[in-house]
């Protein structure tokens, strides 16, 4: 839901720009803000999800995100004017904040430590999914159809989440001892050591007591500040403005084959390269899979940057929206030329080594690292600091693009990917199979990742 939720633009602002319907027809701003304002609700979502999380629990609070997400896409879907649109994906933008800022929280809180690097994945990969559903729906449907389709998923995860069980976590912060049993007993089943697994995860829960005095010791601000600082390099990259302005990425990079069936195949990489992720995140640690990530992104960013300063976009020097509207009005493109693959080429090379590491570990380290006590509070810190980054981003990638040309951003991610090498070198620490007590542990001792069993 939220993966299909995040680029509906994409396929989208090309059949509204080819559509004759004037009053849905979008120059630069109205562009940019149909990109952008998903991020704005989203960063309002993670600052909900940061009062919900701890108010009413992570697992209701997921539940509570399916109302403006059914309602934003059912005014999308039936939009008769731009701010119909607007308010649509301002909505579906609340929804995601929320999932964002609860679901990582929820999984590992309830896996067990030996997957819960491919179970903290899962977000991710079915966000991916949810994204490439919509390129594979917007080759065949219209765009109010695929504002029906994205209902789909909502419904199913409001019956599904009806048959899991609150955190044991939530449950012993609340002083529910008894259903904090139960719900690990349905977790980890009735013959496994659930007991000794409760009575650590008590203790630990019991031993904390945060105090604004208490951000001053490294055990709160060192993991919050590298979880804050995680969210913004994510976003830095430029992986949003990319996911969302794809298909009119695609047309300004005079690319051969059809931008939509572009998108759709850079969406199914997407997918591959976190399954792939999700495999090795237990296996090969997370740092190893950030530093190849990191790289794989810079190579690609900087391939990108060669091609589109050397390459002048296909509508010369018309605007962005005027280039869309000929490039849509049924106008055939050039013969196909291999150097025209270097741009969908660089972005799957992007998009992979994005999913790899910088998108899914990003989302699981903040929930492995982030203090217990301060949890619910913190990753809605977050998720409203990971969503301001991308308005801002999306909302300016078009107007930089039109004044400056598509390598000016792409030149600018290609820094940050140097960045986020340097930042996972200096301040990241590998959290490969500790339990969350061992990891909260490391913070406050700074030396050992082990506790005490007494």
């Amino acid at each position: 839901n939220f993966g299909f939720a995040l680029v509906f633009p994409s396929p989208v602002i090309p059949q509204l720009q080819k559509g004759d319907d004037p009053r849905l027809q979008m120059d630069i701003h109205q562009i940019s803000w149909f990109g952008s304002i998903f991020t704005l609700g989203a960063a309002l979502g993670g600052v909900s999800a940061m009062v919900l999380n701890d108010r009413v629990g992570r697992k209701i609070t997921i539940m509570l995100s399916g109302v403006p997400s059914t309602v934003g896409l059912l005014v999308m879907g039936a939009a008769q004017n731009f701010w119909m649109l607007l308010w649509g994906r301002f909505l579906t933008g609340i929804a995601g904040g929320i999932t964002a800022g609860s679901i990582p929280v929820y999984v590992s809180e309830i896996s067990h430590p030996s997957v819960r690097g491919a179970l903290g994945s899962c977000p991710q990969i079915t966000a991916v999914f949810g994204s490439l559903a919509l390129y594979a729906f917007g080759l065949v449907l219209p765009w109010r159809w695929l504002a029906v389709a994205g209902e789909i998923p909502v419904v199913i995860m409001m019956i599904f989440l009806c048959f899991m069980p609150t955190s044991p976590r939530y449950h012993i912060m609340k002083g529910n001892r008894a259903r904090a049993v139960k719900s690990l007993e349905w977790l980890r089943g009735p013959n496994s050591d659930y007991l000794t697994e409760f009575n650590k995860i008590e203790r630990s829960i019991n031993s904390q007591g945060v105090q604004w005095s208490d951000l001053k010791t490294p055990l709160y601000y060192k993991p919050i500040l590298i979880s804050v600082v995680m969210r913004f390099l994510q976003q830095m990259t430029g992986i949003t403005p990319i996911l969302v302005y794809l298909e009119p990425i695609f047309h300004m990079t005079a690319i051969s084959l059809e931008p939509k069936y572009d998108a759709a195949l850079v969406g199914a990489v997407r997918l591959i390269s976190v399954a792939i992720a999700a495999s090795l995140m237990d296996k090969a640690g997370r740092k190893a899979l950030l530093f190849t990530s990191g790289f794989l992104m810079y190579l690609a960013m900087l391939s990108m940057t060669m091609y589109t300063h050397k390459t002048p976009c296909n509508h010369g020097n018309l605007t962005v929206t005027e280039g869309l509207k000929s490039t849509y009005g049924g106008l055939t493109g050039p013969a196909f030329d291999p150097v025209t693959l270097i741009p969908l080429i660089s972005s799957m090379v992007i998009i992979f080594g994005y999913a790899m590491g910088w998108g899914p570990i990003t989302w699981l380290l903040m929930s492995e690292i982030l203090p217990l006590g301060a949890r619910g509070v913190a990753s809605g810190l977050c998720v409203g600091v990971s969503w301001i980054t991308a308005f801002v981003l999306t909302q300016l990638f078009m107007h930089v693009v039109d004044a400056y040309g598509l390598f000016a951003p792409f030149l600018f991610f290609c820094v940050v990917s140097v960045v986020n090498i340097i930042f996972t070198a200096k301040c990241v620490p590998e959290t490969k199979g500790r339990t969350l007590e061992e990891i909260e542990n490391f913070f406050r001792t700074g030396r050992t990742f082990t506790i005490l069993d007494s």
